[in-house]
Order: C-alpha cells, then structure tokens, then sequence
C-alpha cells in the first residue's frame, strides 16, 4: 500500500505539471519584454517622472520670458475726525465712509540677470536628458531581470524534467525488486531501500513543482498582470549562450554607452551649471516694468465726492549686489566643492564599472569553457545509466551501486543546468553594463 501511494503521488504531481503545460500560455523573451515595458508599475512610475522633467523644460520656466499681472482690489474705511482750524472753527466730523476701488495690468521683464536665465534653460535641458536616462536604466533593469526569470524558469523546467526521468528510474527499480522478493531471489531490505530511494526523488519532484510555481509568479509579477494565477510561460525549453561577446569591444561601449557613466556625466553637468548660477549674481541686472490701471474713489470728507482716475506706468530698475556678508563667496566655495564631488564619483563610477565588466567577463568565459566540459561528462553519465540498468536487470549490479550511478547522473546534469544559468547571466549582465541590451532583446 506505501508503495501504491509514492506511486500515486508522483504521478499526480507529473499528470498536474504536464496538464498545467497544456493550460499555460506561452509567449517568447521578447513577448515578455513587451508587455512588462507596458505595464511594469516601477517603470510608469518613472516614465511619468520623465514627463514631468520634459514639462519643466520651457523657457517661461527658466525665466526668459516676461509676466504679466491682472489686479483688481476694493478697499475702504471709516473715521471720526476732529479738527481745530487757525480761525478758531471746530469742525467735528463722525462715520465719514471712504472706499477705492483699483483695477490694474501691470507687467514685468528681466532683461538681464547675468545670464542666470539662460543658465538655467540649458540646466533645465540636462535634467530632462538625466530623467531620460534615468528612465533607461529602469528599462535595462527591468529587461534583465525578466530575461533572467526567463532563463530561470527554463532551467528548473529542464531540471524538473531531469527528476521526473530520475523517478522513473527508481519506479521500475522498486518494480524489479518487487519480481525479485516475490520470485524469492531478492530480499525484503533491498526492497525497502528502493522504495526510500523513489520516496526521496518522488519528493524532491514535488518541491521542484514548487519552485517553478514561484518563478512563474515572479514572472507575472514583473510583467504587472491584473490576475498573478495567470499561466504565462516561457515559450523557449534551452539555454542558448552567445559565445561570441569580445572583451575589447565591450570595454569601448561601456565607456561610450554605460548608463551609468552617462548619468555621471550629466550630474558633473549639473552640477557646473549650479556654479554658473550663483556666478551670475555678481553680474548686474535690468528690469522692466509697466502697467496701465485704473481707480475709482468715493469720499465724504473731501471737497469732491468721488474721483475717476486711469493711466499708464512704466519703470526701469538697475542693480547690482555689492555685498551679501560674503554668502556669495562661501556658495561658491560650496559648488566647486559639489563639483569636484561629481568629478570624483565619475571616476569612482567608471572604475567600478570597468571591474565589474571585468569580473563578470572572466565568469563568462570560464563558464563558456566549463559548458564543453561538463557536456562530454553529461553524455557519459546517460551512456553510464543505460549500461548500469542494464547490469542491474540482469543482477550483475547492486541497488546502491545503480543508485550512485543514478545520483551522478543528476548531478551532472545539474551542474550542466547551472553553468548553462550562470553564463546566460554573464551574457546579460555584459550586455547591460555596456549598454547594448536594448538592443539584444
């Protein structure tokens, strides 16, 4: 009966993954990366930051343009007076009720501000282009981490194939040991070791079963599906790794095209831009301004009784700061501080990349290296299985000693599975950190 029921159980779990195949929708990397561009929330977040950098790059905003100002305005009061005149007369006066009302157009243009407008249109251009980036690094991120989710999911696919294989052997060891006992030729404890050895691989399917089931989700997740129980899986069933990524080219994009360089050079830009600003202020300024109004008056204690008055205004206005307690001084010490800040984290940026592209080559390459290898040793270690069951059907090999070849075989393939992975995310991360991902997938 404990028999019948691993035998159940590992067929539920391999009739619900093969249904579940059946069930599932299948879409390529590049399907993937095109819904999750349209949909991934972190990256409308972002997108919606770059609109709002493109909305603030406008001239009226730099302060290049002039302003104009509509006014109206009602105002009154009301007084007591007492007056005592030279002749003698006293006049006393009570609840005397005045109002104005005033109603204007007055405008305003700086001429001249010591470049400060113009410095801080093109420092308005550059933090578009830095939100622009910003949002492209969010989509190489984003298409790296899908495609490695992607791959991630082929290989525990392959791997759960790899252990539905290694079940199926442990089944028909436990099926020929079960003749043996019965015919009287086998005993009860190799039977029961064959039954633990199908019940540790029956289990170890099942958690496999889980591991894809997670993978799939993080897949729905990144792609922002309204329902995450959405069967969407990777259309692809191997690993192909580009073996022809060239070191030397690489290390040229990365300084022309790394986003992350680029992003430190445009903070350098800002940065400078910043010192342009406070030197402006030491330049003189110019303004102009006119208006056209009018003003209605009423009066009970004037000779008149109201008063209608409307005309033009205009003024020019010329300064310059002479002295600010030296607060002029000490910002700019600040900002050519700021600024030898960002030429250092430049550097700092361009070395860190250059060692990761480094690092992550030298895994490349080694794991380009390790996939021929462990090839040839995955195509002797099937070859080894077939001749051992062989063996062992014909009782010339123990059930431990089909069971190490067994195990040898996993591993193998195992170790074919990851180094296959491990390259895969070197060729990614290559192609991210030298820019050209976006145009890889």
């Amino acid at each position: 009966m404990s028999q019948l029921k691993l035998i159940a159980s590992s067929l539920i779990v391999f009739f619900l993954f093969n249904a579940g195949l059946q069930a599932q929708q299948t879409l390529s990397l590049e399907e993937f990366i095109e819904v999750a561009l349209e949909q991934n929330y972190s990256l409308r977040i972002v997108k919606n930051q770059e609109k709002v950098a493109g909305n603030n790059f406008t001239r009226g905003n730099a302060g290049m343009l002039p302003g104009l100002d509509l006014r109206s305005q009602f105002s009154g009061n009301i007084n007591n007076s007492d007056q005592n005149l030279r002749d003698g007369t006293e006049i006393s006066q009570r609840g005397i009720h005045n109002t104005t009302f005033n109603n204007a157009l007055q405008g305003s243009w700086m001429l001249f501000d010591g470049f400060r407008a113009q410095i801080r249109y093109a420092q308005l251009d550059e933090l578009k282009s830095l939100s622009e980036l910003n949002t492209r690094i969010q989509i190489e991120n984003l298409i790296a981490r899908l495609a490695s989710e992607y791959y991630f999911y082929i290989q525990q696919t392959q791997q759960f194939s790899n252990l539905q294989y290694a079940v199926d052997i442990s089944r028909e060891r436990v099926r020929i040991e079960q003749e043996h006992f019965l015919l009287g030729s086998g005993s009860k404890v190799t039977l029961l070791q064959a039954e633990v050895t199908l019940n540790a691989d029956s289990s170890r399917l099942e958690r496999q079963y889980e591991v894809l089931s997670a993978s799939r989700i993080r897949l729905a997740e990144l792609m922002a599906l309204p329902d995450l129980t959405e069967s969407i899986v990777p259309a692809d069933t191997s690993i192909v790794v580009n073996p022809g990524l060239m070191y030397d080219q690489m290390i040229d994009d990365v300084l022309s095209q790394n986003a992350s360089i680029l992003a430190a050079l445009q903070n350098r830009k800002i940065s400078e831009y910043d010192l342009d600003l406070i030197r402006s202020r030491t330049y003189p300024y110019l303004n102009l301004s006119s208006g056209y109004g009018y003003t209605f008056s009423t009066s009970q204690s004037a000779a008149w009784e109201n008063q209608h008055s409307w005309g033009m205004n205009y003024g020019v206005t010329v300064g310059i700061n002479l002295y600010d307690g030296r607060n002029l001084q000490r910002q700019k010490s600040n900002a050519r501080i700021e600024l030898e800040n960002r030429d250092l984290m430049l550097e700092r940026t361009q070395q860190e990349t250059t060692a990761d592209l480094l690092t992550i080559y030298n895994a490349y390459s080694n794991n380009l290296r390790l996939l021929d290898l462990e090839t040839q040793n995955l195509a002797a270690a099937r070859e080894n299985v077939e001749i051992a069951f062989d063996r062992y059907r014909l009782g010339a090999l123990s059930g431990f000693e089909l069971r190490e070849v067994q195990k040898n075989l996993l591993e193998a393939e195992e170790r074919l599975l990851s180094i296959q992975y491990q390259a895969k995310m070197a060729e990614i991360s290559l192609l991210q950190i030298s820019g050209r991902i976006l145009e890889s997938f």
